[in-house]
């Protein structure tokens, strides 16, 4: 793929979006301190006000903390399936405005509007379109607009809350150059810390290493890193209708009614592709389940879901959709399943129920399947299927 040189992006990041939505149902919330997450005290912060931060509150903290931090904060559990509808209304306004758009999250957005200067003006329009989505959602959103997805990204954690940004690309350096390097997108916290042991700190001293010895310090991902921190980022915008799904089907040696075994292979089915979407960062906002039966009549039937990469979320409905397509009682010759309407994000979008010990079970379990391989470790219902089934 060419990448324009003299490119355009804006990058959109609703703000606080968990809360602002919460915000729009109780306007009570307003101006108060807001925690949404686990309700226990082994629960996990899935999002904050900018209230709540003010005392030391994060995402991912543990609730008990930040009952500590900050006693007098409201703390809700969170609706996914709420959160999932306000972010699909902005992406719909996105769609209809934009020429091409990528959406990186459930609350992020970047879009391509190179040469809109000159028939409008970027800046303008970009004005433009963050009043129209707070006028028809009532939601706050910044943006930031620069030459590349990496500056408009800093640039909009730069304008928030609710604030929009122009970077022109004669002025990148002098705006990176006394940020910190943890602005840096994708600059995970051992690579952070790893720099500042070496008193790496701002992003202007990491600019200036030579490119050779930040990739001998930091591996393969070392001269991305210093691309980024020198404003340089030809990553294009991935069309969101391009967005791609995901499936595993598997055809039958011989047609089965064994339904606690077909029920069987579908949830490992599930459980191995859960893991790819965690692996590669992505949830899933709709689940296809498809059979095939012995005279190769094929159906399927879906069903829209919150945003999620959690297996044991996305397994009972699974076997829901089965249960709903299998009613003909004939053998089966293929079973399948297939997530699509795919978003960039990360499990922590998902931890309103979910205790530590939890996710650290999902964590656990990816590591030893990176380093092993996706069939290392998988769950007792689908122990007695063999490794090769899908």
């Amino acid at each position: 793929m060419v990448i324009t040189k003299n490119r355009t992006i804006a990058h959109f990041d609703l703000d606080s979006f968990f809360v602002s939505v919460e915000r729009l149902q109780n306007s009570k919330l307003n101006g108060k301190p807001v925690i949404i997450g686990g309700m226990g005290d082994r629960g996990v912060v899935s999002s904050c006000s900018y209230e709540a931060r003010m005392f030391g509150v994060h995402s991912a903290m543990p609730t008990k903390m930040a009952k500590q931090l900050c006693p007098d904060a409201i703390f809700i559990r969170g609706d996914m399936d709420l959160y999932s509808k306000q972010s699909k209304i902005v992406s719909a306004i996105i769609a209809e405005k934009a020429p091409t758009f990528e959406k990186a999250s459930i609350d992020e957005h970047y879009i391509d509007i190179t040469g809109m200067d000159r028939f409008f003006g970027c800046m303008k329009w970009t004005h433009e379109l963050r009043h129209y989505i707070i006028k028809n959602t009532g939601l706050p959103i910044s943006y930031g607009l620069s030459v590349n997805k990496t500056v408009s990204k800093i640039a909009t954690g730069e304008s928030k809350p609710n604030g929009e940004k122009q970077v022109e690309a004669p002025y990148i350096n002098n705006f990176l150059d006394p940020l910190s390097i943890s602005k840096i997108p994708m600059l995970g916290k051992q690579t952070f810390r790893l720099l500042r042991s070496m008193g790496v700190d701002k992003i202007k001293t990491l600019r200036n290493i030579h490119p050779d010895m930040i990739e001998k310090v930091l591996g393969k991902n070392g001269k991305v890193i210093w691309e980024k921190a020198n404003g340089i980022d030809n990553t294009p915008i991935q069309s969101y209708s391009e967005r791609k799904s995901i499936s595993s089907e598997h055809t039958f040696e011989q047609d089965s009614m064994d339904i606690r075994n077909i029920k069987d292979l579908l949830g490992a089915a599930t459980e191995r592709l859960c893991f790819q979407l965690r692996k590669e960062q992505w949830l899933t906002s709709c689940v296809t389940v498809k059979i095939r039966y012995a005279n190769y009549d094929t159906h399927t039937i879906q069903k829209k879901i919150a945003y999620t990469s959690f297996d044991h979320v996305i397994t009972p409905i699974a076997h829901e959709l089965f249960n709903k397509l299998y009613q003909r009682r004939m053998t089966i010759r293929l079973i399948g399943i297939k997530f699509s309407g795919l978003v960039h994000g990360v499990q922590q979008l998902n931890l309103f129920e979910e205790t530590p010990e939890m996710i650290n079970l999902y964590l656990t379990m990816d590591r030893i399947r990176k380093q092993f391989g996706s069939k290392a470790i998988r769950k007792a219902t689908s122990l007695n299927n063999r490794p090769t089934s899908y």
